[in-house]
């Protein structure tokens, strides 16, 4: 049962909305130059940017300068390649850190490890860094789900509600999950009430496509199969998240697997046909500004 997102925001009744969003934005010089070129023709509706990587300068200060755009913070609390890493912004002596003094590299280890304390004081930080570089942002989301407790059943979402509150954000969280057990439907229907109590938007459901490449998988294959997708988009509003990058020698250094469906992900939200497929299916195109400007309104 969806809610009534779509109705508050002043959409039709039965609108399908998506928003697009681009995950991973300060990963990599790979993923900006992607993302950038993907918000400026607005192959994207929305991007989230890893405040705590190396090329997060250069994604902020393109955020900073594009108040116009709809830019958040994608809050950071794992580190998953093997040759490229990234560390607190809280420092190492914590337990967000492996042997190593990286972020770990599953969630595992943060659902077991790490203390909310920890955690409140990072995703803070965060969130911080970019408001302090000057990026107005419009939303909140987290890399790799790490603060949902799916693994272990040890979840951070009150901090993370708190602090999405506490700054009059929306954040990525879905009420409803296709295929979900009892168990996680009331899970999911519990922590949705939670972030009703303190008026945080929210969408009705949560898409993607398969993160990794399937060996010898086309770019028409990708394309076909996200098509799909479009197609089943329901009433309600849907957010679907890809992680665009240009598929070049800095990816391929970062990256342990994928980079080839990274460059697809380019491709496929710049492909006219995709274009077409959402036109064609009537959804209607919004982002997060839209639930920010709902949720700060006196009347949300």
């Amino acid at each position: 049962m969806i809610s009534d997102l779509a109705d508050r925001l002043g959409l039709a009744p039965g609108a399908r909305a998506i928003i697009i969003n681009a995950d991973d934005f300060g990963m990599c010089h790979a993923a900006n130059s992607a993302i950038v070129e993907l918000l400026d023709d607005g192959g994207a509706d929305s991007a989230t940017i890893m405040v705590p990587c190396a090329w997060s300068p250069e994604a902020l200060a393109f955020a900073a300068s594009r108040t116009d755009l709809d830019i958040g913070v994608h809050l950071v609390l794992t580190s998953e390649w093997r040759r490229y890493r990234w560390r607190p912004l809280t420092g190492t002596a914590t337990t967000l850190v492996d042997a190593d003094g990286f972020f770990p590299p599953d969630v595992v280890s943060v659902e077991e490890l790490a203390s909310e304390a920890d955690v409140e004081a990072e995703i803070t930080a965060q969130l911080q860094a970019a408001l302090d570089a000057g990026v107005d942002v419009t939303h909140l989301d987290n890399h790799m789900g790490s603060v949902y407790g799916l693994l272990t059943g040890r979840d951070f979402l009150a901090p993370v509600l708190a602090l999405a509150a506490r700054h009059g954000l929306p954040f990525r969280l879905p009420r409803v999950m296709e295929g979900a057990d009892a168990a996680l439907a009331r899970r999911l229907e519990q922590v949705g009430a939670a972030a009703d109590a303190l008026g945080v938007e929210i969408v009705d459901r949560l898409w993607t496509h398969p993160f990794e490449e399937v060996p010898g998988e086309s770019y028409e294959q990708v394309r076909d199969g996200f098509l799909a997708l479009l197609r089943a988009v329901p009433a309600g509003v849907t957010e679907i998240y890809l992680h665009p990058m240009v598929d070049d020698d800095e990816l391929r250094a970062v990256v342990d697997f994928a980079a080839v469906k990274r460059g697809h992900e380019l491709r496929l939200l710049a492909d006219p046909l995709v274009r077409k497929a959402i036109a064609d299916e009537g959804l209607v195109r919004i982002g997060w500004r839209a639930l920010r400007d709902l949720q700060r309104s006196p009347v949300a």
